[in-house]
């Protein structure tokens, strides 16, 4: 199914997925190790915004795309954060602190010296990049949810503490417009309006590799339900997760910034 364009979807009910109660602990870094260049404001105005719309040239792939789904650490910035190729290196983008209406939830791949390597939401697939941490530009939290998607045996599992708290069988996309594989994470949650097919969507931050646009949209996959069993078990939609109606109620338990794991 195609997911459209952001600007259609009703901001009401964006808050669904933040930090559900007892999922995250509030935190901060103080550790500032490897200084970060400074980028004034005319500079950030120039740089790419880090967001669905957007196409990062030049930016990090993930270093472990294939490392599975795994809980750990997010974080929201408060403002636009400055994104770089490396502690220390060049700026590539803006990360801003609202993602197609929701709080921005980027999870935390690795860290060193007080940076932390973040996923990114953009194109290419599997963009990274760094952010410097501080106490002030940014809230922290652990996040323990983690979500798997197996293509083949068209399953979706949700673990929360490494323990499975539900597995569904799930539709993908066909052949012509595969569902991509790798690390995605969950960036918004969208109450949708237009349509009548899911009364919300989950973006992810993964894009379709074979279509540039989903009904006027950046192409970006999502999880949500169908109005009937068509998709259930088969590769039949343009990349999105379709997924039963009891999936998607647990779905939007999870917090903006888990990642979903596709093989």
């Amino acid at each position: 199914m195609r997911i459209k364009s952001t600007r259609l979807f009703s901001a009401a009910g964006m808050a669904v997925l933040v930090l559900a109660a007892g999922a995250c602990s509030s935190g901060s870094d103080s550790n500032t190790g490897i200084a970060p260049v400074a980028v004034n404001q005319e500079d950030l105005t120039k740089l790419p915004e880090a967001d669905t719309f957007g196409t990062i040239d030049g930016a990090p792939s993930d270093p472990q795309p294939n490392a599975g789904a795994m809980a750990g650490k997010v974080i929201h910035p408060k403002n636009e954060a400055v994104v770089y190729a490396s502690p220390g290196g060049n700026a590539i983008a803006k990360l801003p602190a609202i993602q197609m209406g929701s709080p921005a939830w980027v999870p935390v791949v690795s860290e060193k010296d007080g940076w932390a390597e973040i996923l990114l939401p953009t194109r290419p697939n599997a963009s990274a990049g760094w952010v410097h941490l501080t106490s002030d530009d940014f809230e922290t939290a652990q996040n323990d949810y983690a979500i798997n998607v197996d293509r083949a045996s068209f399953k979706l599992e949700i673990l929360s503490g490494g323990k499975s708290i539900g597995k569904w069988t799930i539709g993908t996309g066909k052949a012509e417009h595969p569902t991509p594989s790798g690390r995605a994470y969950i960036i918004a949650s969208i109450e949708e309006t237009k349509n009548t097919y899911s009364p919300i969507v989950l973006p992810l931050s993964y894009h379709s590799n074979s279509l540039e646009t989903f009904g006027g949209g950046p192409g970006t996959v999502g999880l949500h339900t169908w109005p009937n069993d068509s998709s259930v078990g088969k590769a039949n939609s343009d990349g999105c997760i379709r997924v039963p109606k009891d999936a998607l109620d647990q779905l939007v338990k999870v917090p903006l910034g888990t990642i979903v794991n596709i093989t």
